[in-house]
């Protein structure tokens, strides 16, 4: 029985007044007993490890709720182009030639990014998926895993029975760190019996589904030709809404569209730089929250952000809905709960995204004793407007250290950069040679 005690300031993301500039928290295992004031912890917690960071803020890890973990091998690659000529002229080309293995290094390169800069859970959608999941399981990281299925292409059923087998393998695995939805890749990119199939298999093995939807003009040029509606529409005629579903991106809504996502309690994954990159829009996401849409926050892929920093991700967020609605909205502590709290609601997780006993010891910590974090009038508005992926200092997960004094604990990160620059070179000298 492992009893860790964390000395910092605290900012359990538990209410807007809720801080601890003094403040401690207990740890047993994989679970958090006590968070409060120092000195608060329980009569009789006796810790085998104190980590003493005064200076440093304590808060719940980030939680990356799209992304396409695998595509860092793709990082500026294929870059400055709109989205439909970046996939169909560079990334599929250069994903046709991706190995189990290339997309197991991929990955690795993914999550070491994301541990040096606070994200602890993340949805991806990718192809061998089964590597993913173990490279999940060594890394010691939170994720949710959706097989991309591309109905319309040649695997389709092929994709969706390795999604059946996915569930049946890793639903639960890494006691219960790892977590499997199904992930047709968008409304124009699968036929309605296809989609229906995936519904029927998704609420059968009871899990949820991840899509894309709404993301460009093009897509509501393809949705409006073929059907008559818009992606929300004809997905919710579909049947596809009504259980657990995630939206990524959403861009471009009608007021009809908000009220269905709303009413079927369909959760989005926000991805603002994505967005702004690929010229996609800017989502209305004043608009979704105002009638109680769980909106959180992703990074997309790094071939089209280039990133995986949702510190970053956060300012873009709050300095994008400014320019478009106001400076009033969206202020910091409401973003951070986008990439926290409705972080854990979009994924389903009911112990993750708060500092709280019962919870989930899924945490960062912040070295706020950095010039650019002085004065300190507001740490939240210090973490979104100001921070970035080299102020962690410290991430756990399941009570488990993953990095400390910035050192990674569970990845060897010159290995996997080596391995990640030569496959990604030999791909694209290929593709060159083609």
């Amino acid at each position: 029985m492992s009893k860790v005690l964390i000395q910092a300031m605290v900012l359990p993301m538990t209410g807007p007044d809720r801080f601890y500039p003094q403040g401690e928290i207990c740890i047993e295992d994989d679970r958090i007993i006590s968070v409060g004031e120092l000195g608060s912890a329980p009569a009789g917690f006796v810790p085998d490890r104190v980590l003493d960071l005064p200076n440093d803020v304590v808060m719940p890890g980030l939680i990356n709720t799209h992304t396409h973990a695998a595509m860092t091998l793709l990082r500026g690659y294929a870059d400055d182009l709109p989205l439909m000529p970046w996939l169909n002229e560079k990334v599929w080309p250069f994903e046709d030639k991706l190995t189990d293995e290339d997309i197991y290094w991929g990955t690795a390169l993914a999550l070491c990014e994301m541990i040096r800069s606070g994200t602890t859970t993340m949805l991806d959608m990718y192809a061998s998926m089964d590597q993913v999941a173990e490279v999940v399981l060594k890394a010691g990281t939170r994720a949710v895993l959706a097989r991309g299925l591309i109905g319309n292409g040649p695997n389709g059923n092929r994709a969706l029975q390795e999604s059946i087998d996915l569930v049946q393998r890793y639903h639960g695995a890494g006691a219960g760190r790892v977590n499997v939805m199904f992930g047709p890749h968008a409304p124009y990119t699968c036929s309605a019996e296809y989609l229906r199939k995936v519904k029927v298999e998704a609420d059968r093995l009871g899990v949820g589904i991840h899509i894309h939807v709404a993301e460009t003009q093009d897509e509501i040029k393809i949705l409006q030709d073929q059907y008559g509606k818009t992606p929300v529409q004809w997905l919710d005629e579909l049947g596809l809404f009504g259980g657990h579903v995630v939206a990524a991106h959403c861009v471009h809504l009608t007021p009809e569209d908000m009220e269905i996502l709303a009413r079927k309690h369909v959760c989005v994954a926000h991805n603002a730089e994505s967005n702004m990159k690929l010229n996609s829009g800017t989502a209305p996401i004043i608009e979704l929250r105002a009638q109680g849409v769980v909106v959180s926050l992703g990074t997309d892929g790094a071939s089209s952000n280039n990133n995986l920093d949702l510190f970053g991700e956060m300012r873009s967020a709050a300095f994008q809905q400014k320019l478009c609605k106001g400076s009033t909205v969206l202020p910091a502590y409401e973003v951070l709960e986008m990439a926290t709290v409705a972080g854990a609601q979009t994924l389903g997780l009911e112990d993750v995204g708060m500092l709280a006993p019962g919870f989930k010891a899924d945490l960062i910590t912040i070295d706020m004793d950095q010039p650019h974090f002085y004065p300190r009038f507001s740490i939240p508005a210090h973490l979104v407007y100001v921070a970035h992926a080299g102020d962690v200092r410290t991430v756990m997960v399941d009570g488990k250290l993953l990095m400390e004094e910035r050192k990674l604990l569970t990845m060897d990160v010159s290995k996997v950069c080596q391995e990640a620059e030569t496959r990604a070179k030999r791909i694209s000298a290929e593709l060159m040679d083609k």
